[in-house]
């Protein structure tokens, strides 16, 4: 994938997959800029360490491939990675440029039109539950989503309009509310392109995708356009038949601290699914390691989106406005326990979503010197509101048998947010922030007993401190408490909706999470920037995704207690190396005799990569990824295999803007699982009880991708 893409207002990263971003520079000097709020590109708050000192080889110094790791780092564990890096990488969905995310696991259960599967410090996140995504300042996650709370789907995202992405993690942060508590990556698109770009790739297993991009000057701004075609079929006996059709469009003036930009986007997708099949089925024989217990499921999805960002800078500060609509749809069709539920039907259930989001973001920025004391004030406030038809079906080879529910739902929330940065000495700045979330709604419920109002509010009180620099080498505190919302139809319910009699116990609206992080971060090493952070994380009560019922419910209480080290190192002005290893210890804190481990909750997670290239001539990349083993159930008697997969990338770019390259994925075709799930299932001639099981979605084989590629 090739990808333009500014690193800051001024600068101009241009890359080639593999290729180290060379960066021309009209910004001016930071000894050069004036000193008042329209002079820093304002990033969430925590404490602000010193900016980098110089641009060399196209890399910010003390960035060994690209990630502006100094950049304005608010914690040890935040950073801001490129478009350029994000590209280099070879990856089998676009999901998976997530991965550019120290300890971050993306993978798949089901067809790939569907959202990915999150794993970060600890958590499956299942599709996203407390992983907050943002495209351009658009949510992805959504509450109260007909396939499980959060969900995020990327599937939207063209990775080679991807400007930089804003990792932050913990619930340390003012400004990032629901969803955040485990982290967040806000993603921004570039504003214009110096080139046009097309590219065609094609692959093993029916892979086929056609891009192109451009941009032109209309009036005083850029006009961007860029369109996206893909078709596959994968593996699997019954064809993903994969059929994605996306599009952007931007106009924009001026620049991030100063302009505005307007955007729509239109995406749509449809596909087959081989959701996680019983182990059993395959070692009996009953179907191929890729094959299929229901082929008839799968789904479709649409997304449209109308957003605008203006900001504008003064000597009073800078100002930032971000409105959007979002209108998006998604019909599933799974079978995850075949005749179980239903012996004559079997179990194949629809879930559906449609939905309206509106939303609009301000914030103000002012720096203020106090009695001697350089002081950065933010506040904020942050709107949304979802109309939504969300339901629950029981089907047949995708013909409906009955409805379990179906509920219009209207829910709005409202989040206001303020925070300081100190800077006391040239070694000690320190922030103070806090955040008020008030999220309300109403159900309309086709069993009337499950209709109603719920409201809830939480405030978030946030710190954090920053020693340093000392040897290029600073050291961090992070502490603050944050939140995730429930399902809203879990806070009206009274009855189970299945037999409309069965009491149920209702669930809070909002959950308390809690945490805290230590950790350093050191350029003392030339080319080497090396980070290690030390954190906490509890939750009042833990989000988990049920495999047989493919959704996600309240549970007990959990405290996540971990360690993330993070390298990139700059071997030569062509080469870098990366390498990142994070452990987590996940638990229950509650007595329960079932066990306290957290199913599906990873251990240990590591990778690390070679990349190399110039502006012209040859590049690649060889990147490596292990996922740990998983406990399956909470008294960890069942365990998942781990996984170790290899993708590598080599390729050829001419003078005239020519590009050849070749991906190759699971370099080593490895036979591995991209998840386990243990759970109840029943195969025809089964004890109508059920067996318990292991639930496998296979890593798919080795594959070959090749890209031919042109600017003009």
């Amino acid at each position: 994938m090739a990808a333009f893409a500014p690193v800051a207002e001024g600068q101009t990263v241009v890359t080639a997959p593999g290729q180290l971003p060379l960066v021309t520079s009209k910004r001016a000097r930071p000894s050069q800029r004036p000193h008042h709020a329209a002079a820093s590109d304002r990033k969430p708050a925590m404490p602000q360490p010193s900016q980098p000192t110089a641009v060399a080889n196209g890399i910010t110094a003390g960035s060994a491939t690209g990630s502006a790791l100094n950049l304005q780092p608010t914690a040890a564990s935040a950073r801001q990675i490129s478009g350029g890096e994000v590209n280099a990488r070879p990856v089998s969905r676009v999901g998976e440029v997530l991965e550019a995310v120290p300890g971050l696991i993306v993978t798949q259960h089901s067809g790939e039109g569907k959202a990915n599967q999150y794993f970060l410090r600890g958590f499956n996140l299942d599709h996203g539950t407390d992983l907050a995504i943002t495209v351009d300042g658009m949510p992805v996650n959504m509450p109260t989503h007909g396939h499980g709370q959060g969900y995020a789907d990327i599937n939207f995202l063209i990775p080679e309009l991807i400007q930089s992405m804003d990792v932050r993690k913990g619930p340390y942060y003012a400004d990032k509310g629901d969803f955040a508590s485990a982290g967040a990556v806000g993603i921004n698109y570039l504003n214009g392109l110096p080139k046009n770009t097309a590219e065609l790739t094609v692959g093993s297993f029916g892979y086929q995708r056609a891009t192109a991009a451009g941009s032109t000057k209309v009036g005083d701004g850029t006009l961007l356009a860029a369109f996206e075609a893909n078709k596959y079929n994968g593996p699997w006996v019954v064809p993903d038949d994969i059929r994605k059709l996306n599009g952007v469009l931007r106009y924009s003036q001026g620049t991030a601290t100063d302009g505005f930009s307007l955007t729509a986007m239109g995406y749509s997708n449809g596909w087959n699914s081989t959701d996680q099949v019983a182990q059993r089925a395959i070692d009996q024989g009953l179907i191929d390691r890729y094959g299929s217990l229901d082929p008839t499921d799968g789904g479709t999805s649409s997304r449209l989106s109308l957003s605008g960002n203006w900001a504008q800078s003064s000597d009073y500060g800078q100002t930032k406005l971000n409105a959007y609509v979002i209108r998006s749809s998604l019909q599933l069709y799974n079978d995850f326990t075949y005749f179980l539920d239903d012996p004559v039907n079997g179990d194949q259930f629809s879930q559906t979503d449609r939905r309206t989001v509106y939303g609009v973001d301000a914030s103000h920025a002012a720096d203020i010197r106090i009695a001697g004391i350089d002081t950065e004030t933010r506040v904020g406030m942050q709107t949304r509101y979802d109309d939504i038809n969300v339901g629950l079906f029981k089907t047949a080879q995708r013909e409906m048998l009955s409805a379990v529910r179906n509920d219009q739902v209207q829910e709005g929330n409202v989040g206001l947010w303020a925070d300081t940065t100190a800077r006391w000495t040239d070694w000690l700045r320190t922030t103070v922030g806090i955040r008020e979330d008030y999220f309300a709604g109403h159900v309309l419920s086709d069993t009337p007993q499950n209709s109603g109002n719920a409201q809830a509010a939480m405030t978030s009180p946030k710190a954090g401190i920053v020693l340093g620099p000392c040897y290029k080498t600073e050291l961090y505190g992070n502490a603050g408490f944050g939140l995730h919302s429930n399902d809203i139809r879990g806070a009206t319910i009274t009855v189970d909706p299945n037999d409309k009699v069965t009491p149920l116990d209702r669930v809070p609206l909002l959950v308390r999470s809690k945490g805290a992080e230590f950790g350093i971060r050191t350029m003392a090493i030339d080319g080497l920037t090396s980070s290690l952070a030390v954190f906490v994380l509890d939750f009042d009560s833990e989000l988990l995704f049920v495999g047989d019922a493919g959704t996600t419910e309240p549970s007990r209480p959990s405290r996540r207690v971990g360690v993330e080290w993070t390298n990139q190192y700059r071997l030569l002005p062509w080469m870098s190396l990366d390498f990142d290893l994070a452990y987590t210890r996940a638990r229950f804190t509650d007595v329960d005799p079932v066990g306290n481990f957290i199913p599906g909750a990873p251990a240990w997670v590591a990778s690390g990569g070679v990349t190399f290239g110039r502006e012209t001539g040859w590049f690649g990349s060889l990147r490596a990824r292990y996922f740990g083993p998983r406990p399956l159930i909470e008294d960890d008697s069942v365990r998942s295999l781990s996984s170790f997969i290899v993708n590598a990338r080599a390729g050829y770019k001419f003078d005239n803007g020519m590009r050849l390259q070749l991906d190759v994925l699971n370099l080593f075709n490895a036979q591995t699982n991209q998840i386990e799930y243990y759970y109840l299932s029943r195969l025809p001639g089964e004890p109508i009880g059920g067996v318990a099981d292991r639930h496998v979605h296979p890593a798919e084989p080795l594959a070959v991708r090749l890209t031919v590629a042109a600017t003009f």
